[in-house]
């Protein structure tokens, strides 16, 4: 792990998470020095060096993650990834457009499960937007 990648993957993990989800992350996930070592990992191989790349912009990969999650069923992934996809600008029609489309090629129970997801992430995003 280099510094400078940590450093970089630090900065991409704030702008796609944010400061309230990190914070909670930090308070419950991230306690463990098991998860710990994971979060370093994560955010240097991960956020450093994938989210990172040149390429593709982070609102393109925000939403290639929220597809792919959807499409191998990573529920708990997906909350987070829709999160990240709102941070980078895509409105809850177009997130919920894309889950749609995906119903023709993955499935239907897949598509309503990453929906109803959406629809409590997207509350959850609105009662913070209002607190």
């Amino acid at each position: 792990m280099s510094e400078d990648r940590m450093a970089k993957g630090r900065k991409i993990r704030q702008e796609l998470i944010g400061d309230k989800l990190i914070g909670d992350m930090a308070k419950s996930v991230y306690t463990d020095p098991i998860m710990q070592k994971f979060g370093d990992y994560a955010t240097d191989a991960v956020f450093g060096g994938l989210w990172g790349r040149p390429g593709l912009d982070l609102k393109t990969r925000t939403l290639i993650c929220v597809i792919s999650d959807t499409s191998t069923g990573r529920w708990p992934e997906l909350k987070i990834h829709l999160r990240m996809a709102r941070r980078q600008g895509w409105t809850e029609d177009e997130l919920s457009e894309a889950l749609l489309h995906l119903s023709g090629y993955v499935g239907l129970p897949l598509v309503r499960e990453a929906m109803l997801i959406a629809r409590e992430t997207f509350t959850e995003l609105s009662d913070e937007e209002k607190a």
